[in-house]
């Protein structure tokens, strides 16, 4: 599948397993995506996300994401989900982060180290690829770009998914703007 990515889209990939890598996390996931997505400044994906505002609010994506990343990579849907049956996800959150360190449940601790080799991704990294080449072959378009990706995301319950529609980029203004 890979093959059929245009450079655009590699180049989104390649930013998220680098962003993966950063954060010493041992598969790279929908959000270093997403995360990939913002800091381009080229692209078709680009033009939308700052067509929608959200060129001026990265920060407030990536305070969304790293807030979701210390609860687990839970999303809101999960933790109400949990809530409904009388689990408090912040609860339980306070109480590791005080017997392990603030970002324990996020892996994000600083003597975790660094992991060394290939990053695999994860399965919702690979559905929102996956999506990609539903949403290029769905537009009939040839190859997959990164508009896909960023319409996959959009599509894909999960942080990325909230975290985007909370921000008001969702498939439909996606493709509006598209």
């Amino acid at each position: 599948m890979f093959e059929r990515f245009t450079k655009d889209a590699r180049e989104v990939v390649v930013g998220a397993v680098g962003h993966c890598e950063r954060a010493g996390e041992r598969t790279v996931g929908a959000e270093h995506l997403l995360l990939a997505l913002l800091d381009r400044d080229t692209g078709r994906a680009s033009t939308a996300l700052a067509a929608l505002g959200l060129a001026q609010r990265k920060a407030s994506v990536r305070e969304a994401l790293d807030e979701a990343r210390r609860r687990a990579g839970l999303s809101r849907a999960d933790t109400d989900a949990l809530a409904g049956l009388g689990i408090d996800v912040s609860e339980i959150v306070s109480r590791v982060e005080e017997a392990h360190g603030v970002g324990a449940m996020s892996g994000s601790r600083t003597d975790r180290g660094r992991r060394p080799g290939r990053r695999s991704f994860d399965r919702g990294a690979k559905d929102v690829l996956e999506g990609a080449l539903r949403s290029a072959v769905g537009r009939r378009d040839g190859h997959i770009s990164d508009e896909h990706i960023l319409l996959s995301l959009t599509i894909r319950p999960g942080v990325a998914g909230e975290v985007l529609a909370d921000h008001g980029v969702t498939y439909e203004t996606v493709q509006g703007v598209l």
